[in-house]
């Protein structure tokens, strides 16, 4: 005779088992619609991504150099607007991109560089300067002028002296002619909080300056004499650039920043003015052609691209990681 128990037993487990199975194939045919989602949806990225390449493309194989497009003399203008960086706001060779297109440009009448800038990188302020200065000894009849805007200051000065002239707002900030290097101190702190700072390096001073280690003499002076000879490599370029016209005062090369009435006094520029004055008084020709160097649009959505997808993979990352 079959144990009514047992029978219950067996009906129970039958029906766990035949659950779980369901509920395992629901969860595998539901997996398999997601797969094939995403499979439709990264097919479609990609053919409207190739269509986008492929538009982008043709329009920058038509794309016209600006001075073509212009009947008889133009002033040149090149944009230096951000902080000078490698591949920042201001890149060197974007603006001697911008500055071979003006010179070689047959109805290149005179070139304005309008400068918005606090500065930045010496090294690429010091690409553009050296190039500034090339193309104006294979160019002599085509004058180059920096126009300030809010701010020159630092290397966006370091650029603006190797130009014929300087002009400015009566309110512009100009100079800042120095270098600097700044850092944080931590010893104290992680003392305090009782962590033990351990860094492993090969050779004596391939660690200095750590923030969290404490400072060393001889680093010290190491540091301040690679500061100095930057500065005085500044220094230099400011008096080629502005020569005679720099008024006797030591404190023009102290850091400090000046309007563009005192900067008149003290030679750092030379007269007060804005672009379109330039143009039409200082170059005679008041007709104006952009020839600042910018990414393409092709660059634009690649660069665009690439940060959705570096930001849908991290997202991607902490969702799981966190769950």
């Amino acid at each position: 005779m079959t144990d009514p128990w047992q029978q219950n037993n067996d009906d129970n487990d039958s029906r766990f088992e035949q659950t779980l199975v369901n509920q395992l194939a629901r969860e595998f045919l539901a997996e398999q619609r997601r797969a094939r989602r995403w499979n439709i949806a990264f097919k479609l990225f990609i053919a409207l991504f190739m269509a986008v390449f492929l538009v982008a493309y043709l329009m920058g194989k038509t794309d016209i150099t600006p001075g073509s497009l212009t009947n008889g003399k133009h002033t040149a203008l090149i944009d230096i607007q951000g902080v000078i960086s490698g591949n920042g706001q201001v890149r060197a060779d974007y603006v001697t991109a911008s500055l071979r297109a003006a010179y070689e440009d047959s109805n290149t009448a005179g070139i304005i560089l309008r400068i918005n800038s606090p500065g930045g990188s010496p090294v690429q302020a010091g690409h553009v300067n050296d190039e500034i200065k090339r193309l104006k000894n294979a160019h002599p009849d085509i004058p180059v002028y920096a126009v300030i805007g809010d701010l020159c200051a630092s290397g966006g000065y370091y650029i603006a002296v190797a130009a014929d002239g300087i002009y400015a707002d009566k309110a512009s900030l100009i100079g800042s002619i120095g270098v600097i290097m700044s850092s944080f101190g931590f010893v104290d702190a992680i003392n305090k909080l009782g962590i033990e700072r351990r860094v492993y390096h090969a050779g004596r001073h391939k660690a200095f300056l750590d923030p969290f280690s404490p400072e060393q003499d001889d680093e010290v002076e190491h540091v301040d004499q690679l500061l100095d000879g930057i500065y005085r490599q500044f220094v230099q370029v400011v008096k080629e650039g502005r020569g005679e016209r720099l008024a006797e005062d030591d404190r023009i090369f102290s850091g400090l920043v000046w309007t563009g009435e005192q900067s008149i006094e003290l030679g750092l520029i030379d007269e007060l003015g804005n672009t379109d004055y330039v143009a039409r008084e200082v170059i005679g020709v008041e007709e104006i052609v952009d020839f600042t160097y910018r990414d393409t649009l092709l660059e634009q959505i690649s660069r665009e691209i690439g940060t959705l997808f570096t930001n849908r993979l991290q997202h991607t990352e902490y969702h799981y990681k966190f769950r």
